[in-house]
């Protein structure tokens, strides 16, 4: 990032509007002059460039510390876990069969006499190399005294006069252990010390390592997040200009993702202009930056993710998939609730919290419904029966009469019918929920309140508000980082005749 500078006013209202619905929420600073573009830029009338095997490799390396980095500091709870093959698999078989047949052989050359100790001599060369990549820079006494006990070249000599103190040198491996693991394995070094067969010692002795190595992974990983949090923003968008400087067609989804909603606006328009008497059809719309990427991030909550994802949102699929997925679940809760409200609402209208009722019956049958094994049909039908069960029972405590079989067949039906395509309870329900989001993404990102709730969605006012939440910070941090480039992409698609400035970005006022 270069100093704050200036730009020409066109530059800076399009930059503004595109991060920002709000002049006073950002302030300006520059992106480096050619981050976003260059003649590799998509942006750009350069021709095609062919790319080498060693640049496309390079931008995959790239890709990968982006999105690790990316992970690293949005999600507290990632971290590295130890996995192995499952035991029953090809792979797993494959592994055990080898490992038996390595520590066999180690057996069979210690209980030799003399015992040949070579291949014991580079177990304990590896594990001192384990052990001083677990040591801290300065921590100088015990890296000497590592390199001094397990000095392979002394333990040849010993070897070659039948010297060597096995168990010992093992003994200082398991004490030098139990001062740098951290202390969930401190059972296993208890373990260790209760081991006396030297083969299945030194092999527990790697099974330990393995662990502590994920354990130091993710204390770096901890010290780490801190870091990448405050500085992920210059982070990502360096990174992400180093992919396109590789890779030239790296916006070429997100382009034609903002594509789609500039011709959804136009085509808004066009119906608008069409139905509003005396309008002038010669002059050109007008279209908002800020509205054709607001609606491209409102078609990510119906994406259907088996399709590539545009390249900028790469490292939040999952994010977003997930928050998909839990606003189709509570689509289908509103739908639920509406319904038994709208036909039998007087049956039930004393009856206090029975919209939370109908929630905690909904909820554990649509769970998994993400899941392509997962029958809406069947869930639907069976929500309705306990729905009406649940009616029934309410009114008969009440020493009300119960619903007759031809109301309770039009209520399952209606709640069955939820499923059909352009229901229009189901489309409702759905026109709502983009109403908030979209009013959501029209707030000012420093503005902590939430926009008003639209009728019917009281019911899973809480789930939405959270859900939210989540959404408006993935968009909100997506416009930080990659504000420059949907600028660029946005000049060259609606303001194709303007020159190419300097990409500019904006970023919050903390």
């Amino acid at each position: 990032l270069n100093d704050d500078q200036n730009s020409d006013s066109d530059s800076s209202r399009l930059s503004e509007s595109t991060a920002s619905s709000s002049d006073s929420e950002y302030s300006r600073q520059s992106f480096n002059s050619d981050s976003s573009s260059k003649p590799s830029s998509p942006a750009s009338a350069s021709p095609p460039k062919i790319i080498t095997f060693d640049e496309l490799m390079a931008a995959a390396r790239n890709l990968t510390d982006l999105t690790l980095a990316h992970e690293i500091a949005v999600n507290a709870n990632f971290c590295i876990k130890h996995e192995d093959f499952p035991q029953n698999s090809f792979a797993g078989t494959v592994k055990q069969i080898v490992h038996k047949a390595f520590w066999d052989r180690l057996e069979s050359e210690l209980n030799e006499d003399p015992p040949e100790y070579e291949h014991a001599i580079k177990l304990f060369e590896e594990i001192k190399e384990i052990l001083l990549s677990f040591l801290t820079p300065g921590a100088n006494r015990i890296q000497n005294q590592i390199c001094e006990v397990l000095d392979t070249d002394l333990i040849r000599q010993q070897a070659e006069h039948n010297a060597v103190d096995i168990h010992g040198l093992a003994n200082y491996i398991i004490n030098t252990m139990g001062k740098l693991c951290a202390p969930v394995r401190d059972n296993d070094i208890k373990q260790l010390k209760a081991t006396d067969n030297i083969v299945e010692l030194l092999r527990q002795i790697f099974r330990v390592l393995d662990l502590m190595k994920v354990d130091m992974a993710n204390y770096t990983i901890q010290n780490l997040r801190p870091y990448l949090q405050r500085n992920l923003v210059d982070y990502e968008r360096t990174k992400f200009q180093e992919i396109l400087e590789e890779t030239p067609s790296a916006l070429d989804l997100t382009t034609e993702w903002i594509k789609e909603s500039i011709e959804d606006e136009l085509s808004s328009v066009s119906d608008e202009s069409s139905s509003s008497p005396g309008a002038d059809s010669s002059s050109k719309p007008i279209i908002s930056p800020t509205l054709v990427l607001n609606n491209s991030y409102l078609k990510l909550l119906q994406w259907d993710y088996r399709k590539t994802i545009p390249e900028t949102l790469i490292t939040d699929e999952v994010r977003l998939q997930e928050l998909r997925e839990k606003l189709n679940q509570l689509k289908i809760i509103a739908c639920v609730c509406l319904i038994t409200n709208n036909m039998v609402g007087a049956a039930i209208v004393d009856v206090p919290d029975f919209a939370d009722q109908l929630k905690r019956i909904s909820v554990p049958l649509l769970e998994g419904m993400n899941k392509k094994t997962f029958d809406l049909k069947e869930a639907l039908n069976a929500i309705g029966v306990q729905i009406c069960s649940k009616v029934n029972r309410s009114l008969t405590e009440r020493g009300l009469p119960t619903l007759n079989e031809e109301m309770q067949s039009n209520l399952m039906g209606q709640i069955a019918h939820i499923v059909e395509e352009n229901n229009p309870v189901s489309s409702l329900i759905d026109k709502r929920i983009q109403f908030f989001m979209r009013s959501l993404l029209a707030l000012p990102s420093f503005q902590k309140c939430m926009p008003t709730m639209p009728g019917g969605l009281s019911v899973i006012q809480t789930e939405m508000e959270f859900v939210g939440s989540q959404y408006a910070s993935i968009v909100n941090f997506n416009k930080q980082v990659y504000g420059p480039f949907y600028a660029n992409i946005l000049r060259k698609l609606l303001f194709p005749e303007a020159p190419m400035g300097k990409a500019e970005t904006e970023t919050p006022i903390s």
